[in-house]
């Protein structure tokens, strides 16, 4: 289970956040820009610090401001696929997805079929010598969310993950995403501004107003929201 209970100070309000989310479960984060969801996704990530409170995963304490606890981000055990997908533009699709387990100075026979194994299932192992930044959009995707998976994340966080798609791709995404997170079975947060995308992967949802949940329920409840698709 991942417990969030922050408050940050931004420009023009605080962010204030209490949040527990059960292990296998997705919550989906909604709003207008600027309301404060990618910050909180970098908070619980560890790219940015709260300015109290406390933050925990399967109990393991990840961040207290009362104790000093401060945990770095790349010992959270935390797979985050940012809205630009964030990969190296001239590594290629294998080092890419590499790039964790090497950091983690993992035995290079393991990686190899650590790597594979991943490539697969993402259907991108027909493509692992191109550079990521010759790629199709979904292809990125797929490559940055297997960059996240191999780490066997505890916590799974997406800012945005199939914005930069064209429409007529989403459908199939939405699907393939679904299930990958799934099958994954450990705590998710989806930031999106799709209504469609909360529909068909999320469990819960968070409307997310100048830093406070103005909202939050069950994903078939976010279709009493309004009849518009995007927030």
């Amino acid at each position: 289970m991942l417990e969030i209970d922050i408050k940050k100070r931004l420009r023009d309000f605080d962010l204030r956040v209490q949040l527990d989310i059960a292990r296998g479960k997705t919550l989906m984060l909604v709003g207008d820009n600027g309301c404060g969801k990618t910050t909180l996704l970098n908070l619980v990530a560890g790219l940015a610090n709260p300015d109290k409170g406390r933050i925990a995963l399967d109990g393991r304490v990840l961040y207290d401001s009362d104790n000093g606890t401060n945990v770095p981000p790349e010992a959270r055990g935390i797979g985050y696929v940012f809205q630009s997908y964030a990969l190296f533009p001239h590594m290629s699709v294998y080092d890419n997805v590499a790039f964790g387990l090497r950091t983690r100075r993992m035995a290079v026979g393991e990686i190899k079929i650590l790597v594979k194994e991943h490539l697969e299932a993402a259907g991108l192992w027909e493509i692992r010598k191109a550079k990521a930044a010759d790629i199709s959009g979904g292809q990125k995707q797929r490559t940055a969310l297997a960059r996240a998976l191999i780490i066997e994340p505890r916590l799974l966080l997406l800012d945005e993950p199939l914005s930069a798609l064209d429409i007529r791709k989403q459908a199939t995404m939405r699907k393939e995403l679904r299930e990958t997170i799934r099958a994954c079975a450990v705590p998710c947060i989806i930031v999106t501004h799709d209504l469609r995308d909360v529909t068909s992967m999320g469990d819960r949802a968070c409307l997310l107003e100048q830093g406070m949940i103005a909202v939050h329920a069950s994903a078939e409840e976010v279709l009493s929201w309004g009849l518009c698709t995007d927030f």
